[in-house]
């Protein structure tokens, strides 16, 4: 096993976030929740693969929509998901 480097807070925050939407499925139907986290999970690859990781402001942006969503996706009147596609601002 290697050591990892540390994680920025930025990082932390993604890595935070990512892991509360996995929490809030847990609590949908299993087909819901088989949803939620394959979206959930292409969503994030799709961004850590398109946005660069020094366009601070986009990813402030993101992380707090990411948490409106999340805390829209808490509420038990929540069964779905839609897409979560932001067009993207590479700079």
């Amino acid at each position: 096993m290697g050591v990892r480097p540390k994680l920025s807070g930025l990082q932390k925050q993604v890595l935070s976030l990512y892991r509360g939407f996995l929490r809030a499925a847990r609590s949908k139907s299993a087909e819901d929740r088989r949803q939620m986290e394959s979206l959930v999970a292409a969503e994030f690859r799709r961004n850590a693969d398109q946005i660069d990781p020094k366009n601070f402001i986009y990813i402030e942006y993101l992380l707090r929509r990411g948490n409106k969503q999340l805390d829209q996706l808490k509420s038990p009147a929540t069964v779905r998901l839609s897409s979560m596609n932001v067009s993207n601002a590479r700079s």
